[in-house]
């Protein structure tokens, strides 16, 4: 495993040949959106496995396709009701510790990728959130020492078919299916965890209007603490996703809306909705 990571904002991306990594240089702007000029310089390999080895390669970002910036190894964790106000609008209490759910790697989607509408569902909802992205083989991890295996953050939708959750009694379907969870646009390094815990703005647009304005400062559990608790559980992987939960305001999308989630920071991520 690489030594840590030097700040950076790590992409995947693809010219309309086989996927690379890259790192996106220029200026970045509040919300952590680069400018017109950015670049990406490609990488020889993924990053997390080989370091940040840059090739003598420069594309402009607005000539390539960006794609999930990770492909978890082996899962997707979420965690349900950590903001309290998103628990009271669906009726829930909170919960003591964390609570868990997984979404398999199959669900994973990139920026600009379609999040198709099952047909199983007539109430698919977005959810706006932060996302960590997992750096080295970790159990058991203290809060003090969450930062060593935390590789980078991304934005989450962890998109979910309600009816089918009420239904069910448990997250696997309603939040399974393929398409279910758009990550991106890149990873951002250069944060730490009491980033949030001092506040970061999570929003999300649906076909341009403000539905979800919250906060990661309100989080029940901070990431430190979600990551040992998760840890004390099960053991993660490089490139393992940790979802930290949505704030209020989350909300039907059907086929031909576009979602937008903004997280300051980090950049923003955008999906339409479309019918398998």
């Amino acid at each position: 495993m690489p030594d840590r990571l030097k700040p950076v904002r790590i992409c995947r991306f693809t010219t309309g040949e086989d996927p690379l990594y890259g790192v996106v240089t220029g200026e970045v702007d509040q919300f952590g959106q680069p400018d017109e000029d950015s670049v990406i310089v490609a990488l020889a390999g993924d990053p997390l496995y080989v370091g940040i080895k840059l090739l003598e390669q420069e594309h402009k970002l607005a000539d390539v396709r960006l794609l999930a910036p990770v492909l978890p190894r082996s899962k997707v964790v979420g965690i349900g009701r950590n903001y309290a106000a998103h628990a009271a609008e669906l009726g829930h209490d909170l919960p003591d510790e964390p609570l868990m759910f997984l979404k398999p790697n199959t669900s994973v989607i990139g920026p600009g990728d379609p999040i198709f509408y099952p047909r199983q569902t007539e109430e698919l909802h977005f959810e706006g959130e932060l996302a960590v992205v997992i750096g080295r083989i970790c159990r058991d991890v203290p809060v003090e020492k969450a930062t060593d295996v935390i590789h980078g953050y991304t934005i989450a939708n962890d998109v979910t078919a309600r009816d089918l959750q009420r239904k069910d009694g448990q997250f696997t379907r309603a939040k399974g299916f393929d398409s279910f969870c758009p990550l991106g646009p890149w990873i951002e390094t250069d944060l730490d965890p009491q980033t949030f815990i001092d506040g970061v703005s999570v929003q999300t647009y649906l076909n341009g209007d403000l539905k979800q304005d919250g906060s990661t400062k309100d989080m029940v559990f901070d990431v430190p603490s979600l990551i040992a608790h998760v840890t004390s559980v099960m053991t993660l992987l490089p490139g393992d996703v940790l979802l930290t939960g949505t704030p209020e305001g989350v909300g039907p999308m059907n086929p031909g809306d576009e979602v937008e989630i903004s997280i300051a920071g980090i950049g923003t991520l955008t999906n339409k909705v479309a019918m398998r």
